[in-house]
């Protein structure tokens, strides 16, 4: 066991670690998820479309209509996002703002196989896996839909919990999921567990599930991790309602410029487009053709996000090797491995997280603030960090990850020392 005077002499190295940490003068950011300008150059070629400006049906790309987006590119994307092609749906650029629809649309209109509006309802709540993406939780508070957190297991969220809530209350109408490559975890959802959600009754008849596999084609690894196919398990146990799935190139092409999916039973989707059409013509059909030929078909997907995998993967190990190095033997500290997605996610001390944080943006980096992994910003155990490590150039990730490491032994050490 290390003795006091040993952990006061470590906790001394720290804070002169962390004073000159500060005296540098840093400005870095590891925030938000973003490619990096070395993954934006990889889809430079959709700005050279050639060719005419129609489908492979002949039809006239510069008008309006085609609220199903492009069949060529919904051809693409078929497999990656487990949806047949007449059953998805291809829109404008952010997933994002098709979940947004979907809860609006919910709000104002009855969901096949509901009683009633959601508006109309006494109480709404969303069950969220924790620690999980903020911008899901952004669209609860905005339409004030409770938010019931749910803990995630290594095969994703606890079952039996998931089981029981939606099993004994009617208000619970969803529950958001990144299925495969978690924010921030890196969780694959297990066979048994999307099995369970597909199966499990639901007191309310109108539940659905927010299936968001923004990572669906986001690999690290050698091996691409496999996902069980939910809509065909929701309609084999006479649920086929019951999942909304959504997915988008944002990470794959363009973040501002790419292509987002919808994709559900026909019933939802016949259900979309009867909203959709209210407040839009069409899609940018000439975004999607670019993104036609520039991809070609599900084997070039698969070719450029090998390249984007090459990009990014040197930078995940930077991540893992430095933390390993610098608090690997101290037990202050563990983190994630993903084997694929864009996070990492660390985890401290309980009552550290918003400490080291708030000293990492006092010496010039910035975090995603703790407690955005959890409903209403509010973390209870106050453990964890999300790293978010695409965007800055390995050699500004490398002082950052060490500068990060650096706070998380001041603080750690100080807790330690106090308790």
């Amino acid at each position: 066991m290390t003795s006091n005077e040993e952990l006061t002499a470590q906790r001394d190295r720290a804070r002169q670690d962390y004073e000159a940490l500060v005296a540098r003068g840093l400005k870095l950011d590891l925030t938000r998820g973003k490619p990096s300008p070395d993954q934006l150059d990889l889809a430079q070629g959709l700005l050279e479309l050639q060719g005419p400006l129609t489908a492979a049906d002949g039809t006239d790309l510069r008008n309006y209509g085609g609220l199903h987006g492009l069949p060529e590119l919904r051809e693409i994307f078929s497999d990656a996002l487990q949806v047949p092609v007449e059953q998805l749906l291809a829109a404008g650029n952010s997933s994002l703002e098709l979940m947004h629809d979907a809860v609006v649309f919910a709000l104002l209109s009855t969901l096949p196989g509901g009683e009633r509006r959601w508006v109309e309802e006494p109480e709404i709540a969303f069950l969220c896996p924790v620690p999980g993406y903020d911008r899901h939780y952004g669209i609860c508070e905005r339409y004030g839909i409770t938010m019931i957190p749910v803990p995630m297991t290594a095969e994703g969220p606890d079952m039996d919990v998931v089981e029981r809530l939606v099993a004994e209350n009617p208000a619970v109408k969803g529950i958001w999921c990144v299925p495969k490559y978690s924010n921030p975890d890196g969780v694959v959802y297990s066979d048994e567990t999307v099995r369970r959600l597909a199966a499990m009754e639901t007191a309310a008849p109108d539940f659905r599930i927010f299936w968001d596999n923004a990572y669906a084609v986001h690999h690290l690894a050698e091996e691409p991790a496999e996902i069980a196919d939910v809509l065909a398990l929701a309609a084999e146990h006479g649920h086929a309602d019951r999942v909304f799935v959504f997915g988008s190139t944002s990470k794959i092409t363009f973040a501002g410029a790419g292509v987002a999916f919808f994709g559900s039973s026909p019933a939802n989707v016949t259900w979309w487009l009867s909203h959709t059409v209210k407040r839009s013509i069409g899609p940018d059909k000439i975004n999607q053709l670019r993104h036609v030929r520039f991809l070609k078909d599900a084997d070039g997907l698969r070719e450029h996000m090998a390249r984007h995998a090459a990009v990014i993967r040197p930078k995940f190990d930077v991540v893992d090797k430095i933390l390993t190095a610098e608090l690997g033997d101290t037990g202050l500290a563990s983190w994630t491995r993903p084997a694929g997605g864009y996070f990492i996610s660390l985890t401290v001390p309980e009552g550290c997280a918003r400490e080291v944080v708030a000293k990492a943006k006092a010496a010039g980096i910035a975090l995603t603030p703790a407690g955005a992994t959890h409903p209403y910003g509010d973390e209870p155990a106050d453990r964890t960090i999300r790293i978010a490590p695409t965007y800055p150039d390995p050699a500004e990730l490398e002082t950052a990850i060490t500068g990060l490491a650096t706070c998380v032994r001041l603080v750690a050490l100080d807790k330690l020392l106090n308790a």
